[in-house]
């Protein structure tokens, strides 16, 4: 690949969430995926007494960081890298990607008659310097019962998700009101990361 193939965006993460919004920009973009050899998990491990959004904007950087070292190790064509992270927050606690079926409906549980934040924080490495952002918003979750919490783990979809849900699914039936970001509770804030990408002259 020729400095001429170069992507106009480079997009560090696994998420086909992300990649769709993005998209929805209509930026051109490669993705820049962790290797075999590398500990994409470690990055996202809590570190004790860390706060949510610490901890998300920590993640986020470190996750900028490995990109950019992969992009030099693959010896690829330089270009603009973006990451994010994206967590759920029930006060000071940290809802992370549920280990099992177990934790998932302890998760479910948690969050339901209840109003939890959803934190999503975007890095952008421009070639020359790195900017960032933060998106907070709050969802208030109707009451759940065990039987619906029982049928939507056995659906799968809590799995690899923040908080055990994604708000794109059938979940969405028990959540009463959003305030904040609709796209930054699915992974990737638009308004936010337009501004960042508008800052660093990639879209108008």
């Amino acid at each position: 690949m020729s400095s001429a193939e170069a992507p106009v965006l480079y997009l560090a993460s696994q998420s086909p969430r992300r990649r769709q919004l993005l998209d929805q920009l209509g930026v051109t973009h490669a993705l820049l995926l962790p290797g075999d050899d590398e500990d994409a998990e470690a990055i996202e491990a809590e570190r004790h007494g860390e706060l949510p959004d610490a901890y998300v904007q920590r993640v986020t950087l470190g996750k900028l960081k490995a990109a950019r070292l992969r992009l030099a190790q693959r010896g690829l064509p330089p270009a603009p890298i973006l990451a994010s992270d994206t967590t759920v927050a029930l006060g000071r606690r940290i809802l992370a990607k549920p280990a099992d079926a177990a934790e998932a409906t302890r998760m479910l549980t948690a969050l339901s008659g209840r109003t939890h934040r959803v934190l999503t924080a975007v890095a952008l490495w421009t070639g020359r310097r790195t900017l960032a952002a933060l998106s907070i918003s709050r969802v208030h979750v109707a009451a759940m019962p065990a039987a619906a919490i029982e049928c939507y783990v056995a659906s799968g979809e809590p799995f690899g998700k923040a908080g055990a849900y994604a708000i794109q699914s059938q979940y969405s039936g028990w959540i009463s009101r959003v305030e904040g970001s609709y796209s930054g509770i699915m992974g990737l804030p638009l308004y936010e990361t337009a501004q960042l990408l508008r800052q660093a002259r990639i879209v108008f």
